[in-house]
């Protein structure tokens, strides 16, 4: 077990799978001792414990993206452990905080916020300042469980939705068009809204650079929840700067933190929350039962839920 504590979590799977030897690993220390003998690791673990690792089959990751636990321990792509991750529970939460920013960002809710502290009541500065949303069109950056539960969440708004994904994708009900990457260009100058649920790999790193912002239509929106390295921040903040993007919802950049000197912190047209987009009890909850499901799969010989391509990175 490699992940932060959660109080009664060991007894309930000590109680539910009475065949099987549970040991909690907090400290750097405790998990090098407890990786010897173990077959199964669940958490984000960390290279030296991999590689001290004598028996394992397979590792849990608790969260959505693979890219940090690939980055910092490249001997696992090669290697015959079986890497799963925590998908399912994410996309909900996650969805609901891209169009909490579609609202909060069409309708200046920021702005609106500052003057409820100043006990302002100014109607007048929000004449015809709000944007309606039903009739807008949205591309979503790759249709996977978060992308298709924000195209969902679009779709009751009334907007037109397209996407691109790296896979062939039947578009759900509602959603327009879903395109192959290659396409990516013709959706960002469609789109009114850009929202990026991406996995962060080779082939997405920098993906909406300088030139593609550049694409977007004069007056769009872009939603970031991924990762922030699939954004070119520099093109970005000049975008804003400008006005010729008219905002952003970030809740991944680039450096996580945000560096407090970054410009992003004090535009009024950005919105930026410290990647928790997927943080309520739902999601903690889901990642353990994904985790309760897999080990009723492997002592019964059946596939994975969630397994990851690890060469590709998702």
């Amino acid at each position: 077990m490699g992940e932060k504590p959660v109080p009664g979590f060991v007894e309930e799977l000590r109680r539910e799978f009475p065949q099987v030897e549970f040991r909690e690993a907090a400290t750097p220390a405790d998990k090098l001792r407890e990786i010897q003998d173990a077959d199964v690791y669940y958490g984000w673990i960390p290279r030296d414990v991999f590689l001290a690792a004598k028996k394992l089959q397979w590792v849990q990751i608790p969260g959505t993206g693979i890219d940090h636990v690939l980055s910092t321990v490249p001997e696992l792509v090669d290697s015959d452990v079986v890497l799963v991750n925590s998908r399912g529970p994410h996309a909900n939460p996650i969805a609901d905080h891209v169009m909490g920013m579609v609202v909060a960002l069409s309708h200046q809710f920021r702005r609106l916020s500052e003057d409820q502290k100043a006990h302002r009541w100014d109607g007048a500065a929000y004449f015809e300042r709000f944007l309606e949303l039903s009739g807008g069109t949205m591309g979503i950056v790759a249709l996977g469980d978060i992308g298709s539960a924000v195209a969902r969440r679009a779709v009751g708004f009334g907007m037109r939705v397209l996407a691109v994904d790296k896979k062939p994708v039947r578009p759900p009900q509602g959603v327009e068009a879903v395109w192959p990457v290659e396409k990516l260009d013709d959706m960002l100058r469609q789109s009114d809204w850009v929202v990026v649920t991406a996995p962060y790999t080779k082939e997405t790193k920098a993906l909406l650079d300088r030139r593609r912002i550049g694409l977007m239509k004069s007056g769009a929106f872009l939603i970031a929840v991924s990762r922030g390295d699939i954004v070119d921040e520099a093109p970005l903040v000049d975008a804003l700067k400008s006005g010729r993007l008219r905002g952003a919802g970030l809740d991944v950049t680039a450096v996580e933190p945000l560096p407090d000197s970054s410009p992003l912190w004090d535009m009024e047209n950005v919105i930026i929350s410290p990647h928790v987009s997927a943080y309520t009890p739902g999601t903690f909850s889901g990642r353990r039962e994904i985790f309760k499901e897999n080990l009723r799969r492997a002592l019964a010989n059946r596939p994975f839920l969630y397994v990851c391509d690890k060469k590709a990175g998702f």
